[in-house]
C-alpha cells in the first residue's frame, strides 16, 4: 500500500518543518509493517511537500498511526497534512484491483 500525505508549509516555517517531517518518517518507519518512504518537496512550488511511505497493507498503516510513539513524536506534524484521501492501493500489471465495496 502506498501513502501519499502531502502538505502546505509556509516559507518561514520550512526551517522547523524539514526536522518536524524527517521525524515523523523516522518514527513511522520503526513501525511493524512499513517498507520504505521519503520526504519530497514539490520542484516548481517549494511550499508543498510530501511524505510517501509504503506499507505491507492497510491494517499495517492504520496500526502505525495509532502507536504511542506516533502519537507522541509525529502526530502533531502529520496532523498539518491536507485534508485528502492518502491510501492507495500499488497498481501491478495483470493483477486485479481491490473491489470498492462498503464493509458489512
Amino acid at each position: 500500500m502506498l501513502v501519499l500525505t502531502r502538505f502546505t508549509v509556509d516559507p518561514a516555517e520550512e526551517a522547523g518543518f524539514r526536522p518536524a517531517i524527517e521525524e515523523a518518517l523516522v518514527v513511522l518507519s520503526e513501525q511493524r509493517g512499513y517498507v520504505d518512504g521519503t520526504v519530497g518537496r514539490n520542484v516548481d512550488d517549494p511550499t508543498l511537500w510530501v511524505l510517501q511511505t509504503r506499507w505491507e497493507g492497510p491494517g499495517a498503516y492504520r496500526r502505525a498511526l495509532s502507536a504511542y510513539d506516533v502519537k507522541l513524536r509525529a502526530w502533531e506534524t502529520l496532523g498539518r497534512a491536507l485534508d485528502e484521501p492518502t491510501a492507495y492501493e500499488v497498481v501491478r500489471p495483470g493483477e486485479a484491483l481491490n473491489e470498492a465495496r462498503p464493509r458489512g
